[in-house]
C-alpha cells in the first residue's frame, strides 16, 4: 500500500510594494468631513454664497442651507464668495474629524441705501468663521 503525503506550502512573504499597496488602500478608506453652513442670525438672508474646496465648486448656498462633504484627511483650501467678496480658509482635518464653517453675508451700513439701489447691488460683506464642534 502506498502512503500519500501532503505538503503544505506557505504563501510567499509579502514584498515591500505589496505592503505599501495595502497601506494605500487602507488610507484611501479613511475619511473626514467638512460642513459649510449659512444659518447665522446675522446673515442678511439674500445673495448666494459659492463654496469651493481645493479648486472644485461643491455648492451654492442660499440663506439657511448647508453642505456636508466627505474629504480626505490632510490640508485643504476652502474658498467662498458672494461675487463681491472672497474669503479663504486653509485647514487641516484628521481621520474622523469634522471641520465646520459658517459663511455669513453681513449687511453693511450702505446695504439698503440709495447708492446701493443705483449700483444695482446690495453691499454685503462676507465672513467665514470656523465653528468649534462639541461632542
Amino acid at each position: 500500500m502506498r502512503q500519500v503525503t501532503t505538503r503544505t506550502v506557505a504563501p510567499p512573504e509579502p514584498t515591500r510594494a505589496d505592503l505599501d499597496n495595502i497601506i494605500r488602500e487602507l488610507e484611501s478608506s479613511w475619511t473626514a468631513k467638512l460642513t459649510v453652513r449659512r444659518r447665522s442670525k446675522e446673515d442678511a438672508g439674500f445673495r448666494q454664497v459659492y463654496v469651493s474646496l481645493d479648486g472644485e465648486r461643491i455648492a451654492v448656498l442660499c440663506a439657511g442651507e448647508e453642505v456636508t462633504k466627505e474629504v480626505r484627511p490632510g490640508t485643504h483650501r476652502l474658498r467662498v464668495h458672494n461675487t463681491l467678496h472672497w474669503r479663504t480658509a486653509d485647514f487641516t482635518v484628521a481621520v474622523g474629524e469634522h471641520a465646520s464653517f459658517n459663511a455669513i453675508n453681513r449687511p453693511g451700513w450702505l446695504t439698503f441705501s440709495v447708492l446701493a439701489f443705483f449700483l444695482g447691488t446690495n453691499l454685503l460683506f462676507l465672513s467665514l468663521e470656523r465653528e468649534q464642534l462639541h461632542g
